[in-house]
């Protein structure tokens, strides 16, 4: 029985399948044959050929082969860098915490533990 993989939502997909497009068109605008950028990942032509699909089965280890293998290994830094909807989660959990006022205890009120009556003095 194979491995369950859960399937993605239709705009992950869309947006995979844009980034390997974009790489596919960032290895024709520098004119590396398919099988050189393969060589250069230290893939098959079929892994570069799925990555360039935008394969959600594709490791993110071999997209990043890839992108290195294309010099644009710095793009990696600008993947989840800004995290707005994190962002207004934490600030949302937040905030400020107001003490309530601390209780007065039984000896400082003078009032014997055993009884809920005040103490003579």
């Amino acid at each position: 029985m194979g491995k369950t993989i859960p399937a993605l939502l239709p705009r992950v997909a869309r947006l995979l399948q844009s980034f390997g497009e974009n790489l596919k068109l960032a290895r024709l605008r520098r004119k590396y044959s398919a099988d050189s950028v393969a060589q250069r990942a230290g893939i098959t032509r079929r892994t570069l050929s799925k990555v360039e699909q935008g394969d959600p089965g594709v490791a993110l280890g071999v997209y990043a082969r890839v992108m290195q293998a294309l010099r644009l290994e710095d793009h990696l830094s600008h993947l989840a860098v800004d995290d707005l909807l994190g962002r207004k989660l934490q600030d949302a959990g937040i905030i400020p915490m107001r003490r309530a006022p601390k209780k007065k205890s039984a000896s400082a009120v003078g009032a014997d533990p055993d009884r809920n009556e005040p103490r003579d003095a």
